[in-house]
């Protein structure tokens, strides 16, 4: 992941005006998931926002960073607003699953029930070792959990501690299973710098509908309002007949008609059976359809495709 650091007394009206969910609206120990768009309304990035109480922590894909930080910086003029890339100066462990508060709260030392009574993207600062961390509830990793951010050169004798608290490593094809089984879109894989929000279906987590004006704000209102929601495709979930997985970029048809692609595709533990994300054409939206893939047949499923265990958080 990249991170990037925004200070100043005016860090938050700033970023208000390039971003598309409340920023003013946060206050310490919150967070939020938001898009950085063009004025066209494509995406550039999608990113985590918290504000940590002196300065807001972004985190978004690492091969983002440079270009959000370059545009970042091309729109600062008189406020009171200073850009940090903290990438390489911190590392981010995410601890992930049912028991993942409890885990995080032995090793950080911080009191279970401030852990469990965290909102999504949440945060709070602790020390580890006596170096300062910062604890996050992600909220895009399939299951729930944590990221811990240290410094750099604490990171291994974390993962040490993490491991003898009863956590291993998780290997990114099961991460990816997790990821796709909640139908969490990844930037660079179901979304990109050609895709609008609302195609990928990020507007309820991401998009302020009450707040002021942002880059790319006439776009999306001009679909919502003009257009009424509707695009000409939209990311999907579908289940897929037999055992064989779909390859990501897999055509999806409807009789002879190609209707989509596949972007993300794995074998669910859950479900038993081939799964994948991708986009369809607007007359195929509606969960139930049948299609096919491959020659397989496949239906669009609402998403997620299984709901993440509850376990780990009491409010």
């Amino acid at each position: 992941m990249g991170r990037i650091v925004v200070s100043g007394a005016d860090r938050a009206s700033y970023l208000q005006g390039l971003l598309t969910n409340d920023i003013v609206a946060l206050t310490t120990g919150h967070g939020c998931y938001a898009a950085y768009l063009t004025a066209q309304g494509r995406m550039i990035a999608d990113l985590h926002v918290y504000e940590l109480g002196d300065v807001l922590l972004l985190r978004m894909a690492a091969d983002v960073k440079d270009t959000v930080l370059a545009r970042l910086d091309q729109f600062i003029f008189s406020e009171d607003v200073q850009l940090g890339d903290v990438t390489d100066s911190f590392a981010q462990i995410a601890v992930v699953g049912p028991d993942s508060a409890r885990v995080v709260a032995s090793v950080a030392g911080i009191a279970l029930e401030s852990l469990e009574s965290l909102p999504d993207h949440g945060n709070l600062r602790s020390s580890w070792r006596g170096a300062p961390t910062i604890v996050t509830r992600v909220t895009d990793t399939g299951e729930p959990g944590y990221d811990l951010f240290v410094e750099r050169a604490q990171a291994d004798a974390l993962n040490s501690e993490l491991t003898s608290a009863g956590t291993f490593a998780l290997d990114e094809l099961t991460a990816d299973v997790l990821r796709i089984e909640a139908g969490v879109p990844l930037f660079h894989r179901d979304m990109d710098e050609d895709t609008l929000p609302l195609e990928a279906a990020i507007e309820s987590r991401a998009i302020s509908f009450t707040k002021g004006c942002y880059v790319g704000q006439e776009v999306v209102i001009r679909v919502l309002h003009r257009g009424h929601g509707r695009v000409a495709r939209k990311l999907v979930g579908l289940t897929v007949s037999g055992d064989k997985v779909p390859q990501p970029g897999a055509a999806i048809a409807s009789g002879d008609r190609e209707v989509g692609k596949v972007t993300s595709s794995a074998m669910s533990p859950a479900l038993n059976a081939p799964i994948a994300l991708g986009y369809v054409h607007r007359d195929f939206l509606e969960p139930g359809t049948a299609v096919t893939i491959a020659g397989a047949g496949a239906v669009v499923t609402g998403l997620p495709f299984v709901e993440s265990s509850p376990a780990g958080r009491t409010t």
